[in-house]
């Protein structure tokens, strides 16, 4: 399996479906549910850091403009649901660790019609994760791919809304596992670099930092966002450009970012090494400061 799909520990928690705790081997959904059945719903992933959740305020807006865009009533208005969250993260002694909030249609008929489902619900995940490439992560560095399989179009399903409908995203990751390869970088229908089946990519060219900009069907992520924001106050120069293969063949240094994925540095694609094969400078100085950047920002409890 490839490494940057393996984050998750084995501790049991607590999880919050709708306001309610329960233990996670009771934790239960109908089968009706039409996020189950048709993946009609919405979620974030937020981590917690020294017990700070990042940019919880960002997250939970994001979701609901992401609900608001797929038309599902949220069950609870935003500061109750922040309430949750944090309730859930205090539930299972958390001191830093991730967070999965999820809102479903709820459940309905076997059709597709979003209408007979009249209860919506939300589920809240607390748990400790490891790191995903280990405790070294940012000396060692991935190898990915680029995927065969094309990022869906912002005229099929609302690109810039996180739902449950991840399958596009879930091929392109299996695609990199059976390879034996820990990530996959997709391409819009136009063929310019999207972003990876979970996470952004960046690349460093002659000092320049270079991102995909949303018009090529990147998810316009925090961690992103706040890697832009950061590098900027830091003196780097940082652009959103469009990108092909040459790009991403030729940069100096590449890495991914995510709520998960934090900085991962890039050391490989398509077996091409990247730079000298081993994570660039620039990359771990841009982890240093996310890692003081992180310290402070959300919602500490």
């Amino acid at each position: 399996m490839g490494r940057l799909h393996a984050a998750w520990g084995n501790n049991m928690a607590k999880v919050n479906i709708s306001g309610k705790m329960v233990e996670e081997k009771d934790a239960c959904i109908s089968v009706f549910d039409h996020g189950l059945l048709y993946g009609d719903g919405v979620f974030e992933g937020i981590r917690v850091y020294g017990r700070c959740i990042f940019k919880l305020d960002e997250h939970v807006e994001r979701m609901y403009d992401s609900a608001r865009a797929i038309s599902l009533p949220m069950p609870v208005d935003r500061q109750k649901f922040k309430e949750e969250i944090i309730r859930t993260c205090k539930e299972n002694g958390i001191e830093s660790g991730y967070i999965r909030a999820v809102a479903t249609r709820g459940a309905g008929d076997l059709g597709l019609n979003p209408r007979t489902c009249k209860n919506p619900q939300y589920i809240i995940i607390a748990r400790k994760v490891d790191p995903l490439l280990g405790e070294k992560s940012i000396e060692q560095g991935a190898d990915i791919i680029t995927s065969s399989i094309r990022r869906v179009q912002s005229c099929a399903i609302p690109i810039r809304a996180k739902t449950l409908n991840y399958l596009n995203s879930v091929l392109a990751a299996a695609q990199a596992i059976d390879m034996g390869k820990d990530e996959a970088i997709m391409f819009s229908e136009s063929g310019y670099v999207a972003e990876g089946s979970g996470d952004n990519i960046f690349i460093i060219k002659n000092g320049v930092i270079k991102t995909p900009p949303e018009s090529s069907g990147a998810l316009k992520g925090i961690t992103r966002d706040s890697i832009i924001e950061m590098a900027r106050a830091n003196g780097f120069f940082v652009e959103e450009a469009d990108m092909t293969h040459f790009d991403i063949y030729t940069a100096d240094e590449i890495f991914l970012t995510g709520t998960l994925a934090e900085i991962v540095p890039v050391k490989s694609i398509d077996s091409r090494k990247v730079g000298d094969g081993r994570p660039g400078e620039t990359t771990k100085k841009l982890a240093a400061l996310f890692r003081k950047y992180v310290a402070n920002k959300g919602h500490k409890y």
